[in-house]
């Protein structure tokens, strides 16, 4: 089963910027999309932004032109890059492929202060 490890999350004031790490134990070019989800308190786990083998990247609306996704493929990581952070994003952030997803790892937790 795939291991991920998710970190780089913290508190951050409103306009801060944090940058996730999501260190993934397998070749991750055997992964052709992979993604960053988040859950805040009593909602769904919604994704964030997704990334191909081709660098090809897609955000949900709410981030775009904020959040940068990028892979190091030697390095089996991707990032997400968050800048002008709001308190709406406020969670915890998760890296995966799309379903069928591997199992959760234990996300990182960023909070955004007002």
């Amino acid at each position: 089963q795939v291991q991920l490890v998710e970190s780089g999350g913290g508190l951050v004031q409103t306009g801060g910027s944090l940058r996730l790490s999501c260190e993934v134990f397998i070749n991750i070019n055997s992964i052709f999309t992979i993604g960053w989800y988040r859950q805040a308190p009593g909602k769904q786990r919604v994704v964030v932004a997704t990334i191909t083998r081709g660098l090809s990247t897609n955000y949900a609306d709410s981030v775009k032109g904020r959040f940068t996704i990028s892979r190091d493929n030697a390095k089996n990581t991707v990032y997400l890059q968050m800048n002008s952070l709001k308190p709406e994003d406020t969670a915890v952030y998760y890296c995966n492929k799309p379903f069928p997803f591997y199992d959760w790892g234990q996300g990182t937790q960023v909070t955004v202060s007002s």
